[in-house]
């Protein structure tokens, strides 16, 4: 008999101006799959005019954002003095390091009028040794995502190898992300890593035979090579890769060593990070603020 299976349930946050995400990871149960410590799919959702869904400068640490978007446009700007227009089936890699400011904001071509968005936003952790690297942001367009058909399925690579093919992404530690749609019969079994997830995004999906409520994430044992069915059309995501040991998390900074934390939020509350070029606003320093161990 199989185990049952671990789900875990999305809890929403409003990021300001009723824009709504759910969030899967860090989860009481699971605070990280692989290096994946930080889980949001927002959408699909119509932005009105009027709607202000920018997201101002804010500063990360001792991580690495992936941006990956199904529907609409985001326009990114950070410190590094990097400028990019994200749009659907790219990956955008934007490494922190010892630390890094940027702003999500509307294209100004998409700005008064309804505009659609839906797309995920992960975090991973950066190995011990690499969480004080030089900030880097990296930009791989949509043709350069490597697909493929597997079982019927049309698979994306997104980060890492899977079913002979490699990701053009670079990545600091073991990573597995792919994208996966399917329509009713496709049936294929998820290649493996050391930790994983399986996401729904939309659709009615089974693994083997089990049914996976859409928006809940589904925990996979090691070693287990489960067959993923879908029932129609649906679309999942899987994540993984190898753990990095545990990591603190405070607002929009990750690490191992919790002093570090510390230090980040007395700079950000200072000012001490570098600004983004032609941005004068910011997001403040939450009022809640991490102690010293």
């Amino acid at each position: 008999m199989n185990p049952p299976l671990q789900l875990l349930k999305p809890h929403t946050k409003d990021l300001g101006g009723g824009f709504i995400v759910r969030r899967l990871l860090p989860a009481a149960a699971r605070p990280a799959v692989g290096p994946f410590v930080f889980f949001d799919h927002f959408g699909p959702l119509t932005a009105q005019p009027q709607d202000d869904h920018d997201v101002r400068p804010h500063p990360h640490i001792g991580l690495a954002t992936v941006t990956y978007l199904f529907e609409g446009a985001i326009q990114h700007h950070d410190s590094l003095g990097a400028s990019q227009r994200i749009e659907p089936g790219a990956i955008n890699w934007m490494t922190a390091g010892r630390g890094i400011v940027h702003s999500e904001r509307t294209p100004p071509d998409l700005r008064g009028q309804p505009r659609r968005s839906h797309g995920l936003q992960l975090w991973l952790a950066l190995p011990a040794a690499d969480e004080e690297m030089d900030p880097a942001f990296v930009h791989t367009p949509a043709t350069a995502i490597p697909r493929l058909e597997v079982g019927g399925a049309q698979v994306r690579v997104l980060v890492g190898s899977a079913f002979g093919e490699t990701s053009p992404v670079a990545v600091r530690s073991e990573t597995l992300y792919l994208d996966i749609e399917l329509s009713a019969g496709d049936a294929f079994p998820l290649p493996l890593a050391p930790e994983r997830a399986v996401y729904v995004v939309d659709g009615a999906v089974q693994l083997d035979g089990r049914t996976l409520p859409p928006q809940h994430m589904a925990l996979l044992q090691p070693g287990d090579e489960p067959m993923l069915s879908a029932e129609g059309d649906a679309r999942v995501v899987l994540i993984g890769g190898a753990p990095l040991g545990p990591r603190h998390l405070y607002w929009n900074f990750v690490s191992s060593r919790r002093e570090r934390l510390v230090q980040a939020a007395d700079d950000w509350a200072a000012q001490r990070f570098a600004p983004v070029p032609g941005e004068t606003d910011f997001i403040p320093l939450p009022v809640a603020r991490p102690t010293a161990p």
